[in-house]
């Protein structure tokens, strides 16, 4: 009988462990700290600005800090999914199409980030198979815990090795008790076993519904997704109340009782006139001080009246009354939803606080437009400036090129992005070339005059998923040009690319002699990526997205250069 308890011969039949953890090469336990942020029982609740707002704040305070956004879904990368659905695919500078927290990482962090900063399930499991098929879990039945949970650790770790980030912040998207993000959950907990308390904290971002009949806060849910957490093995350090308003004492003192936090780590975000005022808001709530003193850690600049707040500009000019204001219609196809253009959104505010004005943006849904008069109704004479964004496919094309045609016969400044700038030449090769039937073979492969067609590199394609000339490229400059100017007369730039089709050479002439003239080519001259409407006070349209490279300050200065002549339109327009 004894031997049934003799653990220790048991254990010298099998060198299996249970246990699969992944340590990159120098890494070292508490050389990075972590902080994890989940999010309550409703998506789009705002953990992508509290992330953003909070790194920012840290390096503020002069910590170097990083972040991963960590998707459920299946696919690959967000490169196939519809914005109605998923909201804007952002695009990093190495190409990664990407969750839209993405770029408002970027817009708070001031720098690029990378494909090792965004991790989609399906990307995990792609990885997962991989290794199995090769052999590396050779003898080993492959599971979610430990194997997938402890790839997931490791990718953590490795971006925390890339460069000496004192924190890495962790974004699970979606809500807690999705299915699709279990595994996300449970590698955080591991994580934190793993790291230990000081190395590794939570943070559970939560809406607070605001009850306008009873004039009171609910904390209900918060309690509920709390309870979903724990059930999960984590214990959240912070809360973060999402609200109208900011959270009430009485609601901070139930949050604090029946979910197991201090009352000064429920944490207040309410709406803002602004994202880039949330750093500010925090700071208000000692948040730093918050984290560094659970992660036994010092600041290396520390809170004081002498030092200015994060994104001060930004504070100052929402303070500020009675700046002139301008309308620009965003003119899309999918206009209903906001989150399909964020980066453009952000990218106008940029501007209007680089030239202290207020920009209004009027939504435009081109699908709506099918003639002259509408484009005129839509507009109403308010309409200061237009952008046409980027898209796919044939739905609301001919909405955009009326309203393409709309701008430039009115002199109404236009910028035009990707889609916008293959309908602009659309619109200019159909009404000042003649070619009335001119089209972009997109959306009429039999168009007797392709003034848009395949790049060549994509003509042999099959694939849709990661196959488009994507991330950042150098783009060559004409100096003595509208745009040269306004970048500083340099002769080039990076920006960044999402696109298939280009605009058709053999056209050139023709449509430069009609106006047209192309400031910006790939550095062999072959590729148009930016033009100008000669006579037009600003009729410019680029084959990239220079909505990816705008950061709150530093406009791009596309963006720069359309609110500045807005500005000039409705001047002259109002007689001021």
């Amino acid at each position: 009988m004894d031997e049934l308890f003799d653990f220790e011969m048991i254990s010298d039949q099998t060198d299996d462990s249970e246990n699969v953890d992944f340590f990159p090469d120098k890494y070292r336990i508490g050389r990075t700290k972590y902080i994890v942020i989940t999010g309550g029982v409703m998506s789009g609740v705002g953990k992508g600005v509290f992330s953003a707002s909070l790194s920012n704040l840290l390096i503020h305070h002069g910590f170097s800090v990083s972040q991963i956004k960590m998707d459920g879904y299946l696919n690959y990368d967000a490169g196939t999914l519809n914005p109605y659905r998923h909201g804007e695919v952002f695009v990093l500078d190495d190409g990664t199409e990407c969750d839209m927290d993405l770029g408002t990482y970027e817009r708070f962090l001031g720098k690029d980030l990378s494909k090792d900063n965004y991790l989609t399930s399906g990307k995990l499991y792609t990885h997962v198979l991989e290794k199995e098929r090769k052999g590396e879990y050779l003898g080993r039945d492959v599971l979610v815990i430990p194997h997938v949970t402890g790839e997931i650790k490791n990718f953590f770790r490795e971006l925390a090795t890339s460069k000496p980030y004192d924190l890495v912040l962790i974004e699970i998207g979606g809500t807690v008790g999705d299915i699709e993000n279990l595994h996300f959950i449970e590698a955080a907990r591991e994580l934190y076993m793993a790291e230990g308390r000081e190395n590794v904290m939570f943070a559970h971002v939560t809406m607070l519904p605001f009850n306008k009949a009873s004039g009171e806060q609910k904390s209900k849910p918060t309690q509920h997704s709390v309870k979903k957490l724990l059930e999960a093995g984590v214990q959240p350090d912070i809360i973060v109340g999402r609200s109208p308003v900011g959270v009430a004492p009485k609601v901070r003192q139930k949050i604090s009782l029946f979910c197991n936090v201090p009352e000064e780590n429920v944490i207040s975000s309410p709406d803002l006139s602004s994202i880039y005022v949330l750093p500010q808001i925090l700071a208000r709530q000692n948040l730093a001080k918050i984290i560094t003193k659970r992660l036994n850690l010092s600041l290396p600049v520390p809170a004081n009246d002498d030092v200015d707040p994060p994104l001060a500009p930004y504070l100052d000019h929402y303070g500020k009354k009675d700046l002139p204001k301008v309308t620009i219609a965003i003119t899309g196809k999918y206009a209903t939803l906001k989150d399909s253009y964020i980066s453009i959104v952000n990218a106008l505010e940029h501007a209007e606080v680089a030239l202290g004005c207020r920009v209004e943006t009027r939504w435009v849904e081109t699908t709506e437009i099918s003639d002259e008069s509408e484009v005129e109704s839509l507009f109403d004479g308010e309409v200061s400036g237009v952008i046409v964004p980027g898209g796919f496919g044939s739905r609301g094309v001919e909405g955009k090129i009326l309203t393409i045609k709309h701008a430039r016969e009115n002199k109404i400044p236009f910028l035009g992005i990707c889609y916008g700038f293959h309908f602009a030449v659309v619109e200019v090769a159909r009404h000042l070339c003649g070619l009335e039937k001119a089209h972009t073979t997109e959306v009429n492969r039999r168009t007797p005059h392709p003034i848009i067609r395949l790049l060549p590199e994509q003509r042999k394609k099959s694939r849709l998923g990661g196959t488009m000339r994507l991330g950042g490229h150098t783009v060559k400059l004409e100096p003595d040009s509208l745009i040269g100017g306004l970048y500083g007369n340099v002769s080039e730039a990076r920006e960044r690319f999402r696109h298939r089709f280009e605009f058709n050479n053999e056209y050139r002439k023709q449509v430069e002699e009609a106006g047209i003239r192309f400031v910006g080519t790939t550095p062999d001259g072959e590729i148009m990526q930016i033009l100008e409407l000669e006579g037009h006070p600003y009729f410019v349209a680029s084959q990239f997205h220079p909505e990816y490279t705008s950061r709150p300050m530093n406009p791009n200065p596309l963006f720069y250069g359309l609110i500045e002549a807005a500005l000039k339109y409705q001047r002259q327009s109002t007689g001021e």
